[in-house]
């Protein structure tokens, strides 16, 4: 049985929780191999809305087994506010396993995030102020607390020591804020010890064995390609690795394990925060397609940019993720348009590029060059099959196939679990 991979293939936002719903009926397991409480996903079962911000899609499909990975870095307040509101709800959150080696985020490194983005002024890179590069920084650097380190608690205030030895003079003398106190900030993290232990294990050896069984796994990215401290569009990315090699190293499953990587892609495109966006619709057009769409972030309820569909991302996205699938989301939001432009390349100084250019300044002064494809204007949210699909709304999808780099498998036709077209199995024997 497989180990699948799912990761967004654009800068986030694209539906990758959803995605991983769908196919929580057919796997066994479904792990949130990086990121923290920075991004979220919204899923909709039976009418009921349900936004996670932390925790795997998995826990709200019954027998599945969530799991926190030890790429992840876990902000304990959130999980458990997360989980108590899962369970209000009637959501079995008895099976979630988290990683002994995942680390901890503490009260500093969101006083840090706060603080040092404010600082950057008019460079600022448009964090949530959640803490997570912050806590990647320390664990990069060593001196950072993991999940392991709360249930001995003189390891942990020496560790909490030592991790603000160096901090308490950055937040003084560089910030102008007040110190963090080392036997509270124990205390603070102490008070969840034995809440959470019951949920810890040795996640890497479970997994494995899992798959040794012939169990499926599900591996769920957070945050997106565009945004992967190595392959997104630096320096205005998050803080750890989101493409599909990370699942490796946020798991421990090595890759020779990994039989299929499925990319979710909007219809259209959207980032959150910062940087460079070369189909950023900023009139009101874009501003339709942001209503149209439901573009404010689950975490931050902030407004997403919005932009036409560019293949030059989905070409890129393919190759530095192995992609063997795509699955589209809100093809039905494009309902409205008569005509949809689509970025086939890029306009850089005068040369045409089809292909993510190397330079991050080119990226910058990229321009896009669109071809015109034909709208259909007809309510597709009723379609099941692709043969349903008006004539324009397939040739919109076959082309958008043609030119971006993978077979688009399933197509998302609306909000609900079962809005969805599916062109390709996504899951090998299912």
């Amino acid at each position: 049985m497989p180990a699948i991979v799912v990761v967004g293939a654009q800068w986030g936002d694209e539906g990758k929780g959803k995605a991983t719903d769908q196919l929580g009926s057919d796997v066994d397991y479904v792990v949130k191999f990086n990121g923290g409480n920075n991004a979220g996903h919204t899923v909709v079962v039976d009418g009921e809305k349900y936004a996670l911000h932390l925790l795997p899609s998995g826990i709200l499909s019954p027998g599945v087994t969530p799991v926190i990975g030890n790429g992840v870095v876990v902000d304990l307040q959130v999980l458990f506010e997360e989980l108590e509101a899962l369970e209000s709800r009637g959501v079995d959150i008895s099976r979630l396993k988290i990683s002994a080696s995942a680390h901890v985020i503490a009260s500093y490194n969101r006083t840090l995030d706060r603080v040092s983005e404010r600082f950057l002024g008019k460079r600022q890179i448009g964090t949530t102020g959640r803490g997570i590069g912050p806590t990647y920084a320390d664990k990069m650097n060593r001196v950072g607390i993991r999940i392991q380190d709360l249930f001995d608690a003189s390891i942990l205030r020496q560790k909490v020591e030592g991790a603000l030895e160096n901090k308490n003079s950055l937040l003084v003398k560089v910030y102008n804020r007040r110190a963090a106190d080392v036997d509270r900030v124990t205390e603070e993290l102490l008070a969840y010890a034995e809440r959470v232990r019951p949920m810890v294990a040795d996640t890497t050896l479970e997994l494995n064995k899992a798959l040794d069984e012939g169990k499926t796994v599900l591996f769920e990215a957070g945050q997106a390609t565009m945004l992967d401290v190595d392959h997104g569009t630096y320096p205005f990315v998050t803080s750890s690795s989101a493409t599909a090699g990370g699942a490796c190293t946020g798991s421990g499953v090595g890759p020779t394990r990994i039989d299929r990587v499925i990319g979710v892609i909007k219809a259209y495109t959207t980032r959150v925060g910062e940087g460079p966006f070369p189909t950023e619709l900023t009139d009101e057009v874009g501003e339709g397609l942001r209503q149209a769409g439901g573009e404010f972030g689950v975490t931050t309820g902030r407004p997403r940019r919005t932009g036409w569909y560019d293949a030059v991302i989905a070409r890129y996205a393919a190759r530095v993720n192995g992609l063997t699938d795509f699955v589209m989301t809100k093809l039905d939001v494009l309902s409205d348009y008569a005509e949809i432009p689509v970025c086939v390349a890029y306009d850089i100084d005068g040369t045409r590029v089809e292909e993510m250019p190397a330079s991050q300044s080119d990226f910058h002064h990229a321009k896009p060059i669109y071809e015109m494809l034909d709208g259909w204007k007809e309510d597709i949210s009723h379609c099941r099959s692709f043969e349903e699909l008006p004539e324009k709304a397939r040739a919109y999808v076959e082309y958008l196939e043609s030119i971006s780099g993978c077979r688009i498998s399933a197509i998302g036709v609306g909000p609900s679990r079962d809005a969805t077209i599916v062109r390709h199995a996504l899951v090998p024997g299912a």
